[in-house]
């Protein structure tokens, strides 16, 4: 058990996932003394199940679609890319109404302008970060692929790419032949698709995460184990509960993603973070059938990836209560689907992974202070985009709390947006 002494820092951070380990790692490049928390190990939550992403191409954030077929088949549960548990619905339509509003295509065109800073240096900090951690082999920058399998949704795809030509993305647009030389094990159920070459992908986001906390702890970091259910504020800062004794430190960072209302609810901050759920399991392959990248299936509403543990089978929304039990319905509708493109072995896993994605409906993270209490900050909400934007997030909040000058203006992830309490 460590002393009590060896427990005093300058900040604790709260969450040891991706954005956590990654504020901790550049807090400490710039001399501060940190203790980071979490009830389990590195990465073995939200940033372990995510599809390996690191999502450069994705500059425009994943709002409400506009047109009525789509959303009638969400309201009415028959699309495999949304799910709702309706006895929830009640409890979220406010943030679903503000969501829907912040959709419309002059506040999500603010939004992608806002994010851009963020997307533009996430491959760059990741490599960073695993160059440090000696894991950079594990990088590929192959981007990934997002198929069509009507004429008609691979046309508007086609419109949509050009129309993203202001953010300088590369992209190969390929039809059928393409992408079959792409992925020579595919089959032809696509009409075609779009390969953005700016993203990259690791097939194993959860080792990275725990390859960022190894680098933390080698350079002399404290991590310990404790539940941030038991953090409290001191007259000299903040103190929490570990299974090697108090912590304490006079500022904290909370860092825990779809956990974060654990500690800003009790403090008086009104935020509307809601989760979106999401399951996984993994596959082999038959015939020896390799998947080269991912894949979005668009139409289907699925991703398949190529990882460590085999062919990673992720769904999309799943509006559920956080703690409710699973229901990996969206799994057992796209799996017939993703067998039609690629030869499917049997489930690895008998039981499914299910993991949920903090979201805020601006589609924005709260990346700042917490400005009614001394020493307090956060870095949480990052919608589909945690493991994207772990890194550039803990430089920002770094560069906030040691009084740098920022790489960009964080304004627009000011948690003082909320101060009315909208939601």
């Amino acid at each position: 058990m460590m002393s009590q002494t060896a427990n005093e820092g300058e900040v604790i951070v709260l969450g040891a996932g991706i954005v956590g380990v990654s504020v901790a790692l550049h807090l400490q490049q710039r001399g501060r003394t940190v203790i980071l928390v979490d009830r389990r190990g590195a990465g073995e939550e939200t940033s372990y199940g995510n599809a390996g992403l690191i999502e450069r191409s994705s500059v425009i954030p994943y709002g409400v679609p506009r047109d009525l077929s789509t959303l009638l088949r969400y309201g009415f549960n028959r699309s495999a890319d949304v799910h709702f548990d309706w006895r929830y619905l009640p409890r979220i339509a406010p943030w679903l109404w503000r969501f829907w509003r912040e959709s419309a295509p002059s506040p999500l065109a603010r939004a992608a302008d806002d994010m851009w800073p963020l997307i533009e240096r996430s491959v760059i900090e990741h490599e960073s970060l695993m160059s440090q951690a000696g894991v950079l082999p594990v990088l590929r920058k192959t981007g990934w692929i997002e198929a069509y399998r009507t004429e008609e949704t691979f046309q508007r795809a086609r419109n949509a790419a050009t129309a993203l030509h202001r953010f300088g993305l590369n992209y190969d647009v390929l039809d059928t032949k393409a992408l079959q030389q792409r992925e020579p094990h595919f089959s032809n159920v696509h009409a075609g698709a779009i390969h953005w070459l700016d993203a990259a992908t690791v097939p194993d986001p959860g080792a990275v995460v725990k390859a960022y906390a190894k680098l933390f702890v080698d350079r002399g970091g404290i991590f310990l184990c404790g539940n941030a259910r038991d953090l409290q504020q001191k007259e000299t800062g903040w103190s929490i509960t570990t299974e090697s004794g108090t912590a304490h430190a006079p500022q904290i960072v909370a860092a825990l993603g779809p956990w974060s209302d654990m500690v800003f609810r009790p403090l008086g901050y009104k935020i509307p973070l809601l989760m979106k759920r999401g399951y996984h399991v993994h596959f082999g392959t038959e015939t020896n059938a390799v998947l080269n990248h991912p894949l979005v299936d668009v139409d289907g509403g699925f991703l398949i990836a190529p990882m460590n543990q085999g062919i990673r089978l992720t769904t999309g929304i799943e509006f559920s209560r956080r703690d409710s039990d699973p229901t990996p319905i969206q799994l057992d509708r796209t799996e017939p689907l993703a067998r039609e493109i690629l030869p499917l072995g049997h489930r690895i896993e008998t039981v499914p992974w299910m993991g949920s994605r903090p979201c805020l409906p601006d589609m924005r993270p709260v990346i700042g202070r917490g400005w009614r209490h001394k020493g307090l900050w956060f870095a949480f909400g990052h919608n589909h985009h945690g493991f994207t934007l772990g890194p550039v997030t803990g430089r920002l909040l770094a560069e906030m709390m040691t009084g740098e000058k920022t790489f960009t203006d964080p304004t627009p992830f000011a948690l003082k947006r909320f101060e009315n309490g909208r939601s």
